[in-house]
């Protein structure tokens, strides 16, 4: 899946924005400015934000405060992937809604940094107070703040925005300035918001049901504490920031934050006591007594409030104590008031590192979760093989019906991103997303980009598969045929147990690199059960921790023609014991994703005897998981497309089928899942 967003590993940000994760990023050169800020009264597009009030507002605070200049990244006190409404304090005072990009305001100027998929959006939404940065690097924000403030000049910035890794760059670049780097716990843009920011959210906090869930509460607590007695340092605590670590750690879910089934919350997890941080107003009777809360005992749960989490990190920090974290989740707001003698840091907590490996439940749950959601994608393809002919469907419109498709499932959700619908040359754009106002219709004559996933209370989904429905050129069937043999590839290759991804990501890429192509992205992300849908620290990026049994990750090579289309073929898949000749511990891969991919793309005298073996045993395993789905449901007319879309292929007989069984073939393929 495209991310929507770059904060969901702190420290990767840059290093994401470039292009070596998520999917390709859009280039938009076009050369000027379409605001004209040279004339009187400025020339700016309707959709411009007067942003005067909000710059005034917010450099009386600075003033009040006596800095020179402040930073407002785009994230949250969690490093989260996805933010509420109340932490979009970037697109408030800049009037950009983009999801990528830091401001920063002197009492003279405003600037705004960010990187090609966003600068005309920024030109269209940001008035004449702001100057477009088209960069992304923190040297270039420094250089600019050298040239802006006076020597012994501060500049603020709020602690819990910025991540150990963005303050230790600010403030080496910074260190032989005559500048100071100021933390600031008060937000100065919510002081300047004032009583039109968002309300703190007040939406229920729930337990889940222990049929979703593969350990108890108790039983992941033991676990985290027997790690830390384990650990040569001896930690006497695992302090947990991101929203996901809490959420898994106690099985308890909420809705603070979109497409993801999270609460603001953190966790103090000492070795005879557990504090969580959380808005308590929002966990009822029942929830209570679910975490013990009644007592003071080792496993009881001691509520505290959210907003208590500095001071009493900080009174802890205070005695004899020793305090693990991971970095690229723990903010500088908690970081700055340990003790660097009291700390222990690795790059991800412990829960991080646990949670990613699913025991056997929770691998039967995530299966079942890809069977469901094989339904949902499948009926969808059907329909959109009846209704794009007709000139009726449009990318938003067939967005829309496939979210309604999904949350017919059984313990649907809602969507675990944003859909990204996108026919002919948007597809070529990662971060599309169809909107009411602007979409393109879907046409038999070009090709569809369909990225989407689901939240289910027993796993997140995430599936990405593109469609013809006419007749593509050759090099499109090349392209795609290439793409389809990475995927293959790198899922059926056999590799020694504790790999590194990083090592094994050029499988998904030989058959495009052999002829001169390639894709300007990474090629997976962990995946979680009802959590993130890119769960770190699992991927095949540098970043990510060693391939383990028990990881889910995404396997998603693609190739993006600029201005006329672009593939992608994305599959979930479980790393599982490889059977292989001789001893050894050796790992594969097994695709739970269960949708078939495109034969009407499929140039079937490019793949080896293997790779149709590979494809074929895939539609076997589709017929097998979804066939019996479908039949129970009474789905007919879905069984009858799965039936066609899952006919073995062969390198005698190209696809010679009907359009309609083109389009079946293709929706079963994928659902062919490797056991």
């Amino acid at each position: 899946m495209a991310w929507a967003r770059w904060g969901c590993c702190p420290w990767l940000v840059l290093f994401c924005a470039l292009g070596a994760w998520g999917h390709p990023k859009p280039v938009d050169l076009s050369g000027e400015d379409v605001r004209n800020c040279s004339i009187s009264p400025p020339y700016l597009p309707v959709t411009a934000v007067n942003t005067t009030a909000r710059l005034t507002a917010l450099r009386q605070q600075m003033h009040i405060k006596n800095l020179s200049a402040y930073i407002i990244p785009e994230t949250d006190a969690h490093m989260s992937e996805y933010i509420g409404n109340r932490d979009k304090r970037r697109a408030w005072i800049t009037g950009f809604t983009g999801s990528a990009g830091t401001a920063v305001v002197t009492m003279g100027k405003a600037g705004l940094w960010t990187d090609s998929r966003y600068w005309t959006q920024a030109e269209r939404q940001m008035d004449c107070n702001w100057e477009l940065h088209k960069e992304v690097d923190i040297i270039s924000i420094v250089t600019w703040l050298l040239n802006e403030v006076p020597a012994g000049g501060s500049v603020g910035f709020d602690p819990f925005l910025f991540s150990i890794g963005s303050w230790e760059s600010y403030n080496t670049a910074l260190k032989n300035s005559n500048i100071k780097l100021a933390s600031t716990t008060a937000n100065l843009v919510d002081l300047a918001w004032g009583s039109e920011k968002p309300q703190f959210p007040s939406q229920h906090i729930y337990a889940l049901q222990d049929a979703f869930t593969g350990s108890t509460w108790q039983e992941k607590v033991a676990d985290i504490r027997s790690q830390m007695q384990k650990h040569y340092k001896g930690p006497t605590a695992v302090l947990l920031s991101a929203l996901d670590e809490t959420a898994w750690l106690f099985n308890l879910r909420g809705s603070d934050i979109p497409y993801n089934p999270f609460f603001y919350s953190y966790t103090l997890l000492t070795d005879s006591s557990i504090r969580l941080f959380v808005n308590k107003d929002c966990l009822d009777s029942k929830t209570l007594k679910y975490l013990n809360s009644n007592c003071t005992g080792s496993m009881c749960v001691q509520l505290e409030d959210y907003s208590q989490v500095r001071g009493t990190v900080q009174t802890y920090a205070s005695g004899d104590v020793k305090i693990w974290i991971g970095t690229s989740y723990t903010t500088y707001g908690l970081y700055e008031v340990i003790p660097v003698e009291k700390l222990i840091k690795d790059t991800y907590s412990p829960v991080m590192v646990t949670k990613a490996v699913k025991n056997s439940k929770e691998q039967a749950l995530l299966r079942a979760s890809h069977v469901r959601d094989a339904v949902a994608v499948i009926r969808y393809l059907v329909w959109l093989e009846k209704n794009v002919p007709k000139g009726t469907v449009d990318e938003f419109s067939g967005a829309q019906w496939l979210d309604q498709l999904r949350r017919e499932e059984a313990f649907s959700s809602g969507p675990s991103f944003e859909t990204i619908s996108a026919s002919g040359l948007n597809a070529a754009l990662a971060h599309y997303s169809p909107t009411k106002e602007q979409h393109r219709k879907l046409s038999s004559d070009e090709m569809y980009l369909l990225d989407s996933g689901g939240q289910y209370w027993d796993g997140t989904t995430d599936i990405t598969r593109t469609i013809h429905w006419g007749t593509p050129s050759a090099f499109q069937k090349e392209a795609y045929t290439r793409v389809l043999i990475g995927n293959i590839d790198l899922s059926r290759l056999v590799f020694p147990a504790s790999t590194s991804g990083r090592v094994m990501e050029v499988f998904a890429r030989r058959a495009l690199w052999d002829v001169g192509l390639n894709y300007g992205h990474g090629t997976g992300h962990g995946i979680g059960n009802f959590l993130c849908v890119h769960e770190w620290p699992v991927g095949f990026q540098s970043g990510n921790i060693p391939m383990a049994k028990g990881m889910f990750t995404s396997i998603e090579p693609g190739y993006y023609q600029d201005g006329e289309f672009g593939i992608r073929l994305e599959d979930v898949a479980l790393v599982v014991e490889a059977k292989t000749k001789y001893p050894g511990s050796y790992l594969t891969f097994e695709v739970v994703s269960l949708v078939p991919y495109d034969r009407n793309l499929i140039d079937v005298s490019l793949l080896s005897p293997e790779h149709l073996q590979y494809l074929n045993r895939y539609y076997q395993t589709i017929r097998e998981k979804v066939g019996p789905e479908l039949q129970q449901r009474l789905l007919l007319e879905e069984f009858e497309w799965l039936q066609r879309h899952t006919e073995p292929l062969s390198a005698r007989a190209p696809c010679t089928a009907s359009l309609a069984s083109l389009l079946a073939v293709s929706s079963l393929t994928i659902l062919s899942w490797s056991v």
